[in-house]
């Protein structure tokens, strides 16, 4: 097992047990500096954001094995028939060797947020207009009819007619028309690589490339070679929220994980994707135990020595019941409200001086 651990990984794979000595970080500005708290390397808990775990509940993981299933045979008879859009790359991967991200192009994203932001409008505003409308229909000496077309025809219209408009739109055309709305981005945002331990920050600004010959830049460096911080600033309400960055020690290299995991007044929640991160990346570790991994486990060498020697249930995801799922996502929760990435020691100092 070891030799084909050798020759699975490349000889950049990130170990946590084999980080090498690397020169002084860079002085970074003011700036830079502003709003983020560096986080500890090292002693990674078990957890991931809650939406890893929701993205892929057993009951999705058995209809996507159903689905599978059912291909496989109509692939044998020849029966099969590709499902639209099946073919198209949309840039983005999660599995045992890779979490490449991107994001829907921009006409996809409108009309996604145009259903999404419709129907949040009307859902939210029914109620206070519901309340306005028997508060008139009380105070008025006019019949029912009357007071009722009168309120719909005027502020009715505005408060709920156009978000009912815009949510009915979106839906329609997402689920009707796919033609209008499914396209995939110009390409991907980043990578994180378990096999060769390499982080790619996709550049689009490569010097003028990309809109000469479509050529997309890639910026890769080592995992261990960047930093993670807590980026904290007030909302219009004066809340605070926080969001991961990761930052090369460097050169600029800076990914934001807004996109991917939603900021949030927890500073937990971004202290979870970090010891994701690690945990992901780390050949020295199993794969993290999350439903997406369940069905690449075996091809993982680390992964799969580690379950043969736990006997872990090859399908423990995918044959869970609800409401145990529902009790390992409460687990979840409360591990990461309880978080200790503050208490830990900074492990990355002992094989590199930070100057700031």
């Amino acid at each position: 097992m070891n030799a084909e651990k050798e020759v699975y990984y490349a000889a950049t794979s990130y170990r946590s047990d084999r980080i090498p000595n690397q020169l002084p970080s860079t002085e970074r500005s003011w700036l830079k500096r502003f709003g983020k708290k560096r986080l500890p390397w090292g002693q990674p808990q078990n957890v991931a954001p809650d939406d890893f775990l929701r993205e892929r509940a057993p009951e999705k993981l058995r209809f996507q094995e159903g689905m599978r299933v059912e291909r496989e045979g109509k692939l044998a008879l020849g029966t099969y028939v590709p499902a639209p859009y099946e073919h198209v790359d949309f840039h983005d991967r999660h599995d045992h060797e890779r979490f490449r991200f991107s994001l829907w192009s921009t006409r996809s994203q409108f009309w996604i947020y145009l259903t999404m932001f419709g129907k949040g409008f009307f859902l939210v505003g029914i109620l206070p207009a519901l309340f306005t409308w028997f508060a008139r229909l009380y105070r008025s000496d006019k019949s029912w009819a009357y007071e009722t077309v009168d309120i719909f025809q005027g502020f009715f219209s505005w408060i709920l007619g156009i978000p009912l408009i815009c949510w009915a739109i979106g839906s329609l055309v997402i689920h009707k028309f796919p033609k209008l709305w499914v396209k995939p981005s110009r390409g991907p945002i980043w990578e994180f690589n378990r096999r060769t331990g390499l982080v790619t920050l996709f550049d689009y600004n490569n010097n003028g490339e990309y809109k000469k010959n479509g050529t997309i830049g890639e910026l890769t460096a080592p995992f261990y070679e960047f930093d993670a911080y807590l980026e904290s600033g007030p909302d219009r309400q004066g809340s605070m929220n926080h969001v991961l960055c990761l930052a090369h020690r460097y050169r600029d290299i800076v990914i934001n994980f807004s996109s991917l995991v939603n900021v949030d007044t927890r500073w937990q929640m971004p202290c979870a994707l970090w010891d994701f991160l690690q945990n992901y990346m780390d050949t020295s570790r199993p794969l993290p135990d999350l439903p997406r991994y369940e069905e690449f486990r075996h091809l993982d060498p680390t992964t799969a020595a580690h379950d043969l020697k736990t006997g872990r249930n090859p399908r423990f995801w995918i044959d869970m019941d609800d409401e145990t799922y529902k009790q390992q996502l409460s687990q979840l929760l409360d591990n990461i409200d309880n978080i200790d990435t503050f208490q830990r020691p900074h492990l990355m100092a002992r094989h590199v001086r930070y100057v700031d």
